[in-house]
């Protein structure tokens, strides 16, 4: 009876003991909590101002929250005298596991987040990349970013790639140069070819007058003179105008009597007449 007597005094004595820290803990709990709402609430009307996406706004809300909740339990913990080191080392070594396992995806995921910040493109755009890649983007996950392609295939392209390589965004402009090359004959007056061309260019409203056509001569090849072109048109009205130009240019210098060569070659055939 007196060994139990005094374990349960020594209890008691050690729970009195540690009375005030247990208040201290639960008092920087409570308000740690108010404080990490107020945080919370701080942060999220910065996403709202600056109109970040939805789903980058609630991951980025939810990995905070959870940051910020940890360090305050952990902090309530040393100030109760509960020995936080092991905790502490556990969190960092899972930390470090899970990024190696996870390496090639925390790459597709922070270049997720860059594109939802920056914002280089935008869902509606038409983009393509060095990588062959190219398409209008129908969704950006914060892993994948989802492409129509021109054939209509869904494609799905990382966004560590896309986030860490030139991006060539097309929606991003209102208007858009289209440079093409035109052989003619060696026979054929230049500066005629060139008029043909200019009123054939003339008559298409689609191409910019503000930003002269040019046409000069590009290259002398073996077989032909290349004469390139270079007009400018609205971005709606690229690839109709870029096909339609061509094929008038051609109508147009056939009706000129200009000729557009294929390559060819002159045979010298040598006879021997010793024989």
């Amino acid at each position: 009876m007196e060994k139990l007597s005094g374990g349960i005094e020594t209890m008691l004595e050690s729970v009195f003991t540690a009375l005030p820290k247990i208040a201290v803990g639960l008092i920087i709990l409570s308000v740690g909590s108010y404080v990490v709402k107020l945080i919370l609430t701080f942060i999220r009307k910065r996403f709202e101002k600056r109109d970040l996406e939805l789903s980058l706004r609630g991951f980025l809300l939810s990995i905070i929250k959870t940051v910020l909740y940890i360090l305050l339990l952990i902090t309530v913990a040393a100030t109760m005298g509960i020995q936080t080191t092991v905790f502490t080392a556990a969190f960092a070594s899972a930390g470090l596991a899970i990024g190696l396992a996870l390496q090639g995806s925390l790459s597709n995921f922070a270049g997720g987040v860059l594109i939802l910040l920056f914002k280089p493109f935008k869902v509606g755009d038409y983009i393509s990349n060095p990588s062959g890649t190219e398409g209008e983007v129908e969704k950006i996950d914060l892993l994948y970013t989802t492409l129509i392609g021109p054939t209509g295939l869904r494609l799905f392209s990382p966004n560590g790639l896309l986030a860490n390589s030139v991006i060539t965004n097309y929606s991003a402009i209102t208007s858009r140069r289209f440079d093409f090359v035109v052989g003619i004959s060696y026979d054929a007056n230049i500066k005629i070819a060139q008029e043909v061309i200019q009123k054939t260019l003339a008559k298409d409203s689609r191409v910019l007058t503000d930003k002269k056509p040019i046409i000069f001569v590009d290259n002398l090849n073996d077989s032909s003179v290349d004469l390139k072109i270079r007009i400018w048109m609205n971005r709606a009205d690229y690839w109709n105008t870029v096909y339609e130009v061509q094929q008038n240019i051609k109508v147009a210098l056939d009706e000129a009597n200009i000729e557009i060569p294929f390559p060819q070659r002159d045979l010298h055939i040598v006879s021997d007449k010793t024989k």
